[in-house]
């Protein structure tokens, strides 16, 4: 990536994010206090997708600034990683009241702005946080228990990228061997950090053109067809 690609993607999030920051597209921004679009380094290549803010971070209007979000900050230092090196955000950018589950028209306002800070970050791995994250950026109902800490590949935001899906840090404040397990799952990030990404995954009209067979092939040309100096070649 050329320094001026990686200029025009940073004002392309600059402007994203002055996007979300007057968003009303759901019913949410007229309870929220700040929305919460995401920090952290532009060009990371590891991004964290949360479910959505909480009480403190409607009020800062920063991803993960309480005790889960210090839960990730000790995590990060373990494996040798900073706030500063990864890029973390929700999927809601509002806060949804009282920490209710996020609504499907809450989601699909916000879906949008999730695929562009993908395509922006250009991340190699996306961590999900918790059942919510996991089930919607994989595309599957399969719950956390049974996934965490296995890698799987998918498209996001037009970009073939690694997701491994963790418990939530609140989830392991909550209970001892679920943070034990999250330990675990950071431990492996470094590893796949280092893996290269599978080739893109193709399109669907890429799909649709295997299944079809090869084209028919053109004729060839008639023998009297002008030949490179504009005379008859027959």
């Amino acid at each position: 990536m050329s320094a001026g690609d990686a200029a025009e993607r940073r004002e392309q999030l600059v402007s994203l994010y002055k996007e979300v920051s007057s968003c009303t597209k759901c019913p949410l921004y007229e309870t929220r206090t700040k929305a919460v679009f995401g920090a952290g380094n532009a060009d990371a290549d590891l991004m964290f997708v949360g479910e959505a803010p909480g009480a403190e971070e409607d009020r800062q209007g920063l991803p993960f600034v309480g005790r889960a979000g210090q839960l990730l900050n000790q995590m990060l230092e373990e494996i040798g990683l900073s706030r500063e090196d990864v890029f973390i955000c929700n999927v809601l950018k509002s806060r949804p009241p009282n920490n209710r589950d996020p609504l499907p028209a809450e989601i699909a306002a916000c879906e949008p702005y999730l695929w562009e800070q993908v395509r922006l970050i250009e991340p190699r791995v996306v961590c999900t946080l918790g059942n919510f994250a996991t089930k919607l950026l994989t595309g599957s109902q399969t719950g956390i228990t049974r996934v965490h800490g296995t890698p799987q590949t998918h498209q996001l935001g037009g970009r073939t990228v690694f997701i491994l899906p963790i418990f939530h840090p609140a989830a392991a404040l909550r209970t001892p061997a679920v943070k034990e397990q999250l330990r675990a799952d950071f431990a492996t990030l470094p590893a796949l950090l280092e893996r290269a990404l599978p080739a893109p995954m193709p399109s669907a009209e890429e799909l649709a053109e295997a299944q079809a067979g090869p084209a028919v092939e053109e004729p060839p040309p008639p023998a009297d067809q002008l030949g490179f100096f504009g005379e008859s070649a027959g």
